[in-house]
């Protein structure tokens, strides 16, 4: 994604649709300070730059049976972008997986894995997991409980706008909010 220079609006809005993805647009522009149309357009101009990539709801694993997470660091045998990729793909054909992060260091990715319970783990550990084309070791640790549980990026609303920003006022015409952030 190509870098875009954001005004404290921008953030603003980022922010708080972060924090509460269902505020109505309504709440949005109160918020940032500005009408709701413009709040519209700042919104999708944001969703068409790529900032916002969806809206989810934060499920409660252990209200639907999985009572189980665990972070589970895997070694591959070939480390050739080929053989990295295979892993990705299998790795997102297993709904158990969460979260899968390639990493530098002695472990090649890290998985997150929810689980109904410790078996239900390593049934899948044993069946899919270590049986996996280049998988050569596993190390697995069982997540005791989240202490903190934060989606997303910290946004700095108070950061100074960088200097040729170009502001929005609440009654801006259409054509040119609908390009504010393409143009930057």
């Amino acid at each position: 994604m190509r870098r875009v220079k954001l005004d404290r609006i921008d953030r603003r809005i980022l922010r708080d649709l972060q924090n509460d993805g269902r505020m109505t647009n309504v709440e949005l522009a109160r918020r940032a300070g500005i009408s709701a149309p413009p709040c519209l357009r700042r919104v999708r101009a944001l969703e068409e730059a790529g900032f916002i990539r969806g809206y989810h709801a934060d499920i409660n694993p252990d209200a639907l049976g999985f009572g189980v997470t665990v972070f589970a660091q895997v070694g591959l045998s070939s480390q050739a972008e080929v053989d990295l990729k295979k892993f990705e793909e299998l790795v997102n054909s297993w709904p158990m997986v969460r979260e899968c992060n390639m990493l530098a260091g002695e472990y090649d990715f890290l998985l997150k894995i929810v689980a109904e319970d410790w078996d239900d783990y390593q049934r899948f550990l044993t069946t899919k997991l270590t049986a996996a084309p280049n998988v050569s070791h596993v190390k697995s640790a069982l997540s005791i409980r989240t202490s903190k549980h934060t989606p997303g990026v910290p946004i700095d609303v108070d950061s100074p706008d960088i200097p040729d920003s170009l502001e929005d006022d609440d009654e801006e015409d259409e054509d040119e909010s609908s390009t504010r952030v393409a143009r930057r």
